[in-house]
């Protein structure tokens, strides 16, 4: 008897456990169903999304090293006026000095105004207080001016939108 006990009581334990109906099973696998679908649909979006992402970084680093390669061709463009102009004045056979100063000075208007355009500005410090970040002292001099004061400038220094490109080279009063 016990032995008749003991093969009825785990099937009375597994029919307790499946208890549910067969509607219940139905709606259960369609909830799945609906489930697993739900997981592809959001696995799919997130591959689209990690491509597309990866497609943003890939053209921003191309348009990166356009900008790179290319940051210089409207300066360059300008510049090309006044190699023009210079070498048209080497093309002159017979030109006197006059003639030459006078093309000098207009390629160097020229250049001016490229440097204008492109927010190139001199550094030109005679008279002013001596700043080591936008000029380089060569010597001190005795002068009767008021001590640290740029007495004279050897080369004038340049500015690209207010950072210094190339410090100017002055002499300074003690």
């Amino acid at each position: 008897m016990q032995e008749e006990q003991s093969t009825t009581q785990p099937e009375v334990e597994i029919t307790a456990e499946n208890n549910q109906t067969p509607e219940a099973e139905t709606s259960t696998d369609k909830r799945l169903a609906e489930l697993e679908a739900a997981l592809e649909e959001a696995k799919a979006s997130v591959l689209y999304v990690k491509a597309e992402g990866e497609n943003i970084r890939r053209r921003a680093m191309d348009d990166i090293d356009k900008a790179r390669k290319f940051a210089l061709e409207k300066f360059s463009n300008e510049l090309l006026a006044v190699k023009d102009s210079l070498d048209a004045a080497l093309l002159i056979e017979a030109a006197d000095v006059q003639s030459y100063k006078d093309g000098v000075e207009l390629t160097t208007k020229q250049l001016a105004s490229v440097f204008e355009k492109f927010n190139i500005a001199e550094i030109n410090p005679v008279g002013e207080k001596f700043d080591p970040n936008r000029h380089q002292a060569i010597s001190m001099l005795e002068n009767s001016g008021e001590p640290n004061t740029v007495t004279s400038v050897l080369q004038k220094g340049y500015t690209l939108n207010d950072r210094v490109l190339r410090p100017a080279l002055v002499m300074v009063a003690k």
